[in-house]
């Protein structure tokens, strides 16, 4: 279309509008005004940068217009879309909180560490204890989490109450028995009472039956002591299961050579790890 025929057809479409009532002609005029100036805006400012108040004053007279004249305004309706979602989200979203558990008082911790800094051995089940008598209910992992940032942190739990402990300190003085099975040939099983010195890993095998009872027990530990003589004196402890083939007679002549007969707790073999292994 060259100039001078768009020249034209505006001039005719002008002359058309003035057949208008006065009011109508004069706003369409204004319209067509502010379209083409929209127009020139676009083609000079590719993208206008507009303040909150522009917005909100956008926003709120898009909504007098028709749905087919959104669509050739300034800010279009996918714009108007973008800039209410965060209003829409801020509004429904609930204040960010810090996720976890909440911080432990600071006067919580200081009762935890001064305790465990005048009582170095105690445990963290007795600084609880402590901290109950005062009205303070805490539980146990939060009391070694607090032991652990603290640099050094107390002992957890008394170094020689355990287990491994104990052994390590009287294995010269401490044998463990128990029994083990063997199949033969004809299907026959096999029990085999042995003693082991936790020591020196020294093996007494002490009897072999196919029906032990608590008086063959009792009968082999006696035998044992005699074997020994004078090197029974020497041990202090003896580590056995709870099996029923120990009965009080064979605990009692241990006993008479002074030797106290230790039961592991039930299902727990790793606490008779020297015979079980």
């Amino acid at each position: 279309m060259t100039p001078r025929l768009f020249y034209m057809i505006f001039c005719r479409m002008a002359g058309w509008l003035t057949l208008l009532p006065p009011g109508d002609a004069s706003k369409n005029v204004e319209i067509l005004v502010l379209r083409h100036e929209i127009a020139v805006l676009r083609r000079q400012v590719s993208r206008p940068r507009l303040s909150w108040a522009d917005r909100a004053v956008l926003s709120a007279l898009a909504r007098g217009l028709p749905t087919a004249l959104r669509a050739h305004r300034l800010v279009t309706p996918a714009a108007l879309l973008r800039w209410h979602r965060p209003l829409i989200a801020r509004h429904r979203t609930h204040p960010h909180r810090r996720m976890g558990r909440p911080p432990t008082d600071p006067a919580v911790v200081t009762l935890i560490q001064q305790p465990a800094r005048e009582n170095p051995r105690w445990g963290y089940e007795r600084i609880r204890g402590e901290l109950r008598q005062l009205g303070h209910q805490v539980s146990g992992a939060t009391i070694r989490r607090v032991l652990k940032r603290a640099r050094p942190a107390p002992a957890p739990r008394h170094a020689d109450d355990r287990w491994r402990d104990f052994l390590r300190a009287h294995a010269a003085s401490t044998p463990a028995c128990d029994f083990f099975t063997v199949d033969t040939v004809t299907l026959h099983r096999l029990y085999v009472f042995f003693v082991v010195e936790a020591g020196t890993r020294f093996v007494h095998v002490l009897g072999v039956t196919t029906r032990p009872d608590g008086a063959w027990v009792t009968q082999q530990a006696r035998n044992l002591l005699v074997d020994l003589k004078d090197r029974a004196g020497t041990f202090r402890f003896l580590i056995r299961d709870r099996d029923t083939k120990f009965t009080s007679g064979s605990d009692e002549g241990f006993a008479g050579d002074d030797i106290d007969v230790l039961k592991i707790p039930p299902r727990a073999p790793r606490a008779n790890a020297f015979a079980e292994r």
